[in-house]
């Protein structure tokens, strides 16, 4: 470390200890922006069908209002890092959020699909850069012996707030407009503003060294063919030939990028925070986590909906009571974390994250309201265990300087593999329910099926197409059977990673995070 930073790092230390009296405030700051930035990227998808309503339009292009978000989401996040170096913490995180403001404003003015696409790459742009920024200012805020009570707090705005999104979003389409979901945003964007400007301190941030261009170009070009090829793989097809090359370019890509990054002396990425075991084995478990968590995460509500026959509105009440779960589960898991370190709960939030996936292995037609609730609470539970003591443990082993930018790589690591696991998933239920169909076809008595044929009770029509329906309904719970057990089994093999975590938290000070310490083993 160089004189420059170790007085930097300093500076910074004193700045966390003698605000660490005021954490508190800032911390409810800086959760605006990142519960609205989290909250869009799900409440959007329960008013995909009112919006192709109103602007008459297909469902592939009104679907790239929730992708081109996702898309540029990946694209600014590497540079997020940089652009906090250049402005410093506070003034990125106002910047981002007034952006994120104008963006939402944007979009519920929208007069088209293309305008409302347009707007969510602006409302995107300011979300990809709170994120990362987020972590940033927690890490010097927060004294080092509360920060995984702090995280328990940020977790609430990364779990809570995409579960509360479809029943938020479904009451605000059903009852009021679909233009609501962006209105909300405004007022809420305005005081998140105004509190950032008044409230926050302004945070030491060393000079910013020259733009790796090069490195910003092959990184944002690599991760927008992934996650464009993750998003569209299934309406385009797994092997046509835009989905292979999109592929092809996002590895090639990918490949100069990280040869360019290890030998440019000021990377984009700081891509040797991986020389840290702990970092790397950190973002190898939350990958494990993001993959099983997703499987009940999108395909439940699905399942309500498409099979079960529920309203969107009804569909989000039944995923609240898992969300307040998780709300109890995260201060709780910082409090074990801030006392044991991250073996415990996060070994504790695998097994019952495994656990509740097998239970929902016996999903079925019958299966009662209240079961699905209770499945999804012990998940909710799980995920409240697991998901911030993993985040904090990742960073708690990087320098301070590097935080900013290990902060970056972590919410790159979490979204692609969030959106290669519903990809992944995805394939698999697909292949089971083409499984299904099938010999559920070639089971049916050819006997019986005549003898209803020639009853004349119902049209040959009619006959078929509750026939078809019927073995439909059948064959996607089947299938997402067989989804929920490969979940499980990627769930579980997560434990084997636990064994690296920290045993306990070593005993600190008051002051903000030292970059010189890592916890024991």
């Amino acid at each position: 470390m160089t004189e420059q930073n170790t007085m930097q790092t300093s500076e910074m230390e004193q700045k966390g200890s003698s605000g660490s009296q005021k954490w508190h405030l800032s911390m409810f700051v800086i959760l605006i922006g990142t519960s609205m930035a989290v909250l869009d990227s799900s409440i959007v998808n329960v008013a995909i069908s009112a919006m192709m309503h109103d602007f008459q339009t297909t469902t592939s292009r009104i679907q790239w209002v929730v992708t081109i978000y996702m898309l540029a989401l990946g694209v600014v996040v590497p540079t997020s890092g940089w652009l906090g170096d250049y402005f410093g913490y506070k003034r990125l995180y106002t910047y981002a959020l007034a952006v994120f403001t104008l963006g939402s404003l944007f979009c519920s003015l929208s007069w088209s699909e293309n305008v409302l696409i347009v707007a969510r790459v602006v409302q995107a742009t300011g979300g990809g850069m709170i994120m990362p920024t987020t972590m940033s200012m927690i890490y010097s805020l927060v004294p080092r012996n509360k920060m995984g009570s702090a995280m328990g707090a940020f977790g609430i705005a990364m779990v809570v707030a995409p579960a509360l999104g479809p029943t938020i979003g479904g009451y605000l389409v059903q009852y009021i407009n679909w233009r609501w979901i962006f209105t909300i945003n405004l007022p809420i964007g305005v005081i998140g503003v105004f509190l950032a400007l008044t409230v926050l301190p302004e945070f030491p941030h060393r000079k910013a060294s020259k733009f790796d261009y090069w490195g910003s170009i092959t990184s944002s070009a690599s991760l927008f063919c992934l996650l464009l090829a993750l998003s569209q793989g299934q309406d385009w097809g797994w092997s046509s030939l835009g989905i292979v090359m999109l592929f092809f370019f996002s590895f090639s890509l990918m490949v100069l990028f990280v040869l360019h990054e290890l030998t440019v002396p000021d990377p984009l990425l700081d891509l040797r925070v991986f020389k840290y075991p702990a970092f790397s084995l950190g973002n190898l478990l939350l990958v494990i986590v993001t993959v099983g968590m997703y499987g009940g995460l999108f395909y439940v509500p699905l399942f309500l909906q498409s099979i079960r026959g529920l309203g969107a509105l009804k569909a989000g009440l039944l995923m609240l009571p898992p969300a307040l779960a998780s709300g109890i589960a995260l201060p709780v898991s910082g409090k074990i974390y801030d006392r044991y370190g991250p073996f415990f709960p996060v070994s504790t939030g695998i097994l019952l994250l495994a656990l509740s996936t097998y239970l929902l292995t016996g999903l079925n037609l019958e299966t009662p309201l209240s079961s699905i609730i209770g499945w999804n609470m012990i998940r909710s539970l799980g995920m409240g265990l697991t998901m911030m003591p993993v985040q904090t443990s990742i960073m708690s082993v990087l320098p301070t300087e590097q935080v900013g930018r290990g902060s970056a790589i972590t919410n790159i690591v979490s979204r692609v593999a969030g959106s290669f696991g519903l990809a992944f998933l995805t394939i698999m239920l697909n292949d089971k329910l083409a499984y299904h169909t099938s010999y559920l076809c070639w089971t049916i008595p050819s006997d019986n099926l005549n003898t209803l044929l020639n009853s004349g009770l119902y049209s040959k029509e009619t006959i078929l197409s509750l026939l078809q329906a019927n073995i439909y309904k059948v064959a996607f719970v089947q299938a997402i059977d067989d989804m929920f057990w490969i979940t499980c089994f990627i769930t579980l093999s997560g434990l084997l990673l636990t064994y690296f975590l920290p045993r306990k938290a070593k005993k600190n000070d008051n002051r903000g995070l030292n970059p010189n310490h890592q916890m024991e083993v």
